[in-house]
Formats: structure tokens, sequence, C-alpha cells
């Protein structure tokens, strides 16, 4: 098992986020060691959802995006369910968030409809990336070159499909932590 005792991950979400997409990653990277904070648009629970009708668990972010200092984090996770990445796109801050990992070339982990954040941070022309099968044509149509894969990762960021990829999509966001890590020593 890695230890990412020394690795911290911002996730950020909102209403809307399919559960299994947030949960399993921070489960995972929480067992590794990693300190995982959730941030959203406020500090009030968001609700979760299983499929696009579905409510399902809520979870309590433990800051606003407001309160996000990138340089705190060592790579950002962003889960997908339709609403979600809908809702923190129109967030400037959110947008700007993205930006900054990219810019510093942090780890940017984007699972299903999440991508759609990716896109509107302007951060994919040029890259290989993959997202849900719906949103495919919108990050063609942002300059990515678009697969259908489980996992892809080109350099920092790290893409998956749906749900079903959540194992590969969390272990490959492990690698790279674990790499960043040893790179750092």
């Amino acid at each position: 098992m890695a230890d990412l005792s020394q690795a911290r991950v911002l996730m950020i979400a909102a209403d809307g986020f399919e559960t299994v997409e947030l949960f399993e990653p921070r489960k995972a990277l929480e067992a590794a060691g990693a300190t995982v904070s959730l941030a959203s648009i406020r500090r009030d629970p968001i609700q979760g959802m299983k499929g696009d009708i579905n409510k399902a668990e809520t979870a309590t972010p433990d800051l606003t995006l407001e309160e996000v200092e990138v340089d705190d984090y060592d790579a950002l996770v962003l889960p997908g369910g339709v609403a979600n990445p809908d809702k923190l796109r129109v967030e400037e801050r959110a947008v700007e968030i993205v930006q900054q990992f990219m810019d510093d070339d942090r780890i940017v982990a984007a699972i299903c409809h999440a991508p759609w954040l990716l896109a509107e941070a302007d951060v994919i022309d040029g890259r290989r990336l993959t997202g849900y099968v719906s949103i495919r044509t919108d990050l063609e149509n942002a300059g990515g070159d678009v697969v259908d894969e489980e996992v892809v990762v080109d350099g920092n960021l790290i893409t998956s499909r749906k749900p079903d990829d959540i194992p590969a999509f969390n272990e490959a966001i492990i690698q790279a932590l674990t790499e960043d890590l040893t790179d750092a020593d």
C-alpha cells in the first residue's frame, strides 16, 4: 500500500455530485494516508446523487471555494454527476482553482461529467483525456484529444469515464501522488 501520509488532496463538489465518485476516491486516498478536504460553494451539506434522479447521501464541505489556498494541496479531485460540474462551471472561484492547479502542474483528476469543468477552465486544449460519453463532443470542441478508455493519464491530468472506472481512477491518482511525493524527496 502506498504511503500518502504527506499528501494533501482537495476535492471540490456541489449539489448533484455522484456519490460513489466522491466517496470512493476519498476513501481510497484516506486509506493510503492522504488528508482529503472537500470544498464547495457553501459549507452547508451538499446533496449526492445515484444516477441523475435518485438522491443519495450528502457530504459536508470542510471549507468554501473562497477559502481554498491552492498551494496547500498536492492534487485536485473532481467527482462527476450531471448537476455538480454544471453548477461549479459557473462559479468563478471553482474555475480559477482548476486553472491554478493546471498552471502549477499539480495533479488534477476528473471523472465522468467533471471534465466539463476542465473545458470551462480552458485547460484541455491539446490534452489527451476522456469523460462520460455525453460530454465528449464538448471536450473535443474545447480542443481535447478525447478517447474512450477506462483511465487516461496525460502528464498531471487524470480522467475517467464513469463509476465503473473508479478502481482504475483511484489507482492512477494514488500512483501519481506517490510519484510526486517521491520526486519531491
